[in-house]
């Protein structure tokens, strides 16, 4: 999609559909329609997204997803759904012969690599936020940031609040680059960081 067409505010619906399906699994259908409804999204969960939503969507479902659940359990889940946002994308966005490619090479080959791709197609996750990414060395660690993240955007908590995004590029470089990779958030914008910025290593 050429950058003159992508939607300003918006991200990608796995934000919305793997929150659903994990909330579902973990605490039932009535606790996550109680969830889609303090969060205003009744109709996200009758009828999941086919398209980028309004980032202001992903923003409400996190916030409701704390207010709901608690700090750790909100944490948990948002991993789930970033695991499962990776899964979705392994099978349905990544090519196969990529893929394939990514894992013969070595790790920090592989890393540049994949976060070429990322950076790419930064835009449907990070919605009207600033991606930026820098390889690691042969044991990484590889760095990812985001500036003015729309889930953080006015957000003041205790812990940082990006599992989301750190399960889903966790499972990504386990997937694709090294099997002990592992992520760590070691700044946050609702801490008061500049940004939400994440570590790798292998």
């Amino acid at each position: 999609m050429a950058a003159a067409a992508r939607p300003v505010g918006c991200i990608g619906p796995n934000a919305i559909i793997r929150v659903a399906e994990a909330a579902t699994q973990r605490f039932g259908l009535p606790s996550t329609a109680r969830l889609f409804e303090a969060a205003g999204l009744q109709h996200r969960l009758a009828a999941p997204p086919q398209a980028m939503v309004a980032e202001a969507e992903v923003y409400r479902l996190h916030a409701a997803l704390r207010e709901q659940f608690g700090l750790q359990a909100a944490a948990e889940l948002a991993r789930d759904a970033g695991r499962r946002t990776a899964h979705y994308l392994l099978a349905h966005r990544i090519p196969k012969p990529l893929q394939v490619v990514l894992r013969r090479l070595p790790a920090a080959l592989a890393a540049r690599v994949l976060l070429a791709a990322i950076r790419r197609s930064a835009w449907t996750f990070v919605g009207s936020g600033r991606f930026s990414a820098q390889a690691g060395g042969w044991r990484g660690p590889a760095s990812l940031s985001v500036q003015d993240n729309p889930l953080c955007r006015g957000l003041r908590l205790p812990v940082p609040a990006c599992d989301f995004y750190a399960a889903t590029f966790g499972e990504l470089f386990v997937a694709l680059v090294h099997p002990r990779a592992v992520v760590r958030e070691v700044a946050c914008e609702a801490l008061g960081d500049p940004a939400c910025r994440f570590e790798i290593r292998w």
